[in-house]
This record gives structure tokens, C-alpha cells and sequence, in this order.
């Protein structure tokens, strides 16, 4: 049986767990690997930042992720039944904020920025990414705000050792 032990002084903690605002200002203190998940099929090209990515198993070689139900980049990817998962270095900090929609581009505009190549699946594959996934998506669910994918690997393609762009305490960091 899982216990919690919430701090009784804390009035953001309520009888249904924490507030949104709580969750988030924990979550900023974990250290999460920056993507870029891309897409492209019948229903377009689009791309979007994550750091909710996570393996899931092995064998057969699944990814997890996670994107906000209300983006263009959710629909596209769900129609198009494919991505590419590309794991930034710390030399693709400006990118990360381009397809976090910090720097007013949208859509294929967004593509204007790095190197792209193309997966075998047909997605945006960056050129200098650390490592690149090409997956086909085989489950897809809601979870309150959030479709929560998951993506059979059918193709990793290895990039240079390079020092990884991680995202913690709202900042970009390099590992």
C-alpha cells in the first residue's frame, strides 16, 4: 500500500493531492533531457518541444510521450501516425526555443532553424541531434490535459558525443 505523508501546513495540498501550481514548481526541480518531436505525413509537418519523453521497454524498443492536447502538433502527429524523437545538445538551445514557440515561428516556418533531414518513416530528422528515434505511434490515450503516446522504435540513428541540453529550474542547462 502507497503512502504519502503531504505537509499539513502546506494549504496547496488538498484532499485530491497538490494544486497544479505546486506539481509544476516540483517538477522544475527534476532534470529532464530536451526534444524536439517532429512529424510529417498527410496531415503536415510539425514539431514541438518535450522533455515528458521516457523509454518503455527494450524489447521490442518503445518510447513514451507525452504532448498537450491543445496543440497543432498533437493532431498532426496523431493523424500522421509517425515522429522522430530528437535529443538536443547544449548548441541547440535556440532551437529548443523555437519549437517551444518562444520565438514567434510557427508551423513549417519552424523548420527554417537547424539542419533537417528526413527519417525512414518520412519525419523531420535533426541532423545534429544527439540521438534520433524513428517511431511509429502504436497507442495513444488522454490523460486530463494530455495525449500520452506511445511510439514502437523502428530506426535510431547515433549522433556525436556532445554535451546534452537539459531543462531544470526553468532554465536550460548543459550536461
Amino acid at each position: 500500500m502507497l503512502k504519502t505523508h503531504p505537509n499539513p501546513d502546506d494549504a496547496r495540498m488538498g484532499a485530491s493531492g497538490p494544486d497544479a501550481t505546486l506539481f509544476r514548481e516540483g517538477m522544475s526541480r527534476v532534470a529532464a533531457a530536451v526534444h524536439v518531436v517532429t512529424t510529417d505525413g498527410p496531415a503536415g509537418r510539425a514539431g514541438f518541444t518535450a522533455t515528458a519523453v521516457t523509454p518503455v521497454t527494450d524489447s521490442p524498443a518503445t518510447l513514451l510521450v507525452c504532448v498537450n492536447t491543445s496543440g497543432r502538433s498533437a493532431q498532426a502527429l496523431l493523424a500522421n501516425e509517425v515522429f522522430c524523437v530528437n535529443t538536443l545538445s547544449a548548441a541547440d538551445a535556440a532551437l529548443a526555443d523555437v519549437f517551444a514557440g518562444r520565438k514567434n515561428l510557427h508551423g513549417q516556418d519552424r523548420f527554417t532553424v537547424g539542419q533537417w533531414e528526413r527519417s525512414a518513416l518520412g519525419a523531420p530528422l535533426l541532423a545534429t541531434s544527439l540521438v534520433a528515434f524513428d517511431c511509429r505511434l502504436t497507442e495513444a490515450r488522454i490523460v486530463a490535459t494530455h495525449h500520452v503516446l506511445i511510439g514502437s522504435i523502428i530506426g535510431i540513428r547515433l549522433g556525436e558525443t556532445r554535451q546534452a541540453l537539459v531543462y531544470q529550474g526553468r532554465l536550460y542547462r548543459s550536461l
